[in-house]
């Protein structure tokens, strides 16, 4: 259970990095995102699919941007990791 949780994480916390380097170097190619990142160039794929999915970024003939309204998005993940970060404290209260 806390390996798949962990496997989870660590593509949300990919996700997450892609993301940032969009809004650093916006418009930006998956490769240039592979290199700033140091995210083999198929995980970075991924990630913008996913991102994109989300409704974070676009696609342009001139690489990923963000959409308009990412930065009330980027609150809401950061509100709702706050959320998740609760959660787990009050999973470890558990007596198993």
């Amino acid at each position: 259970m806390i390996a798949r949780l962990a496997r989870q994480l660590g593509k949300e916390e990919r996700d997450l990095q892609v993301l940032e380097a969009v809004l650093e170097h916006q418009p930006i190619g998956i490769t240039r995102i592979a290199r700033e990142t140091d995210i083999d160039e198929h995980k970075a794929r991924y990630s913008l699919r996913m991102l994109e999915n989300d409704g974070l970024i676009e696609p342009t003939p001139d690489g990923a941007v963000a959409t308009d309204d990412v930065e009330e998005r980027v609150r809401e993940i950061n509100d709702g990791l706050d959320d998740l970060i609760d959660q787990m404290e009050s999973l470890k209260d558990l007596d198993g």
